[in-house]
């Protein structure tokens, strides 16, 4: 059943409003995925702050030239499904690259996120990263390091000084 002209306009309005919401995108390839592990998918996806829908190429692609985005027609052929990433990029993009790992049917084409292209071994490597909160819990660690190591250094200076002058104090008699 062919799609009426206005069922088009709504879908490349609603593509614009998906392109407008995230800030990145994850473009995949879902030819052999049965309908059971895409709706597990898409929840994994929602859990982690982003959406998961199957678009049809032609419609995206005019979606995304309105909205300003260059994405090459490579990664737009085919049975496609885009991620779309909310605030945590990092968690959506993570979910769908383990996805695409353990299952044969998924496969990553690209990714834009922020503004930026990049092909699938780049968003597989970009999986890999740590997430946000444990970055920053490192960078925390690296800062708190060497101030303890100098609170350390200076109270056993400290108590150095303090045990000199104990010992002086009970080394002189009384009154003197």
């Amino acid at each position: 059943m062919p799609v009426t002209r206005q069922r088009k306009e709504e879908l490349v309005q609603a593509y614009r409003e998906w392109l407008a919401a995230g800030s990145g995108l994850v473009l995949t390839s879902y030819s052999r995925m049965s309908v059971r592990s895409l709706e597990d998918l898409r929840r994994k996806v929602r859990e982690a702050g982003g959406e998961y829908h199957v678009v049809k190429n032609r419609l995206m692609i005019l979606a995304m030239r309105q909205a300003g985005l260059d994405v090459p027609p490579s990664a737009l052929e085919g049975a496609t499904a885009i991620g779309f990433t909310g605030s945590d990029v990092p968690a959506v993009v993570k979910t769908i690259v383990e996805t695409a790992r353990t299952s044969e049917g998924l496969q990553v084409k690209a990714a834009l996120l922020e503004g930026r292209l990049y092909d699938a071994r780049q968003v597989e490597r970009l999986a890999e990263l740590p997430p946000l909160p444990v970055v920053r819990a490192q960078l925390l660690g690296l800062l708190q390091a060497p101030a303890s190591r100098l609170s350390g250094v200076l109270s056993g200076s400290v108590r150095q000084v303090v045990n000199v002058v104990k010992a002086y104090s009970e080394t002189q008699p009384a009154g003197a």
